[in-house]
């Protein structure tokens, strides 16, 4: 009988091992997940810029299509400015 309780014991002490070295892997686990934060940052702070560049060249080719399309108003919006630039004071 003596042997059977051996057995668990046994048992109870590498999974006591196991269980110190669950914070290591952890420890690990998330430096690594931590590097590869850095990396996907600095890719998508990328993408976004390309994204970014993208966007503000269309938005620039739909301002020159409205300015074809629309003369009239095109021709007010640069009266408006150029009354805001005349009344402008430093």
């Amino acid at each position: 009988m003596p042997e059977a309780s051996a057995a668990p014991r046994a048992r109870d002490v590498s999974e006591a091992s196991g269980a110190a070295d669950a914070p290591r892997a952890r420890d690990a686990r998330e430096a690594q997940d931590a590097a590869q934060d850095v990396r996907d940052a600095q890719e998508s702070d990328a993408d976004r810029r390309r994204r970014r560049a993208h966007f503000l060249r269309e938005l620039h080719e739909a301002k020159q299509l409205r300015d074809r399309v629309q003369p009239r108003r095109a021709r007010a919006a640069r009266m408006r400015q150029q009354m805001r630039m005349r009344t402008f004071r430093w």
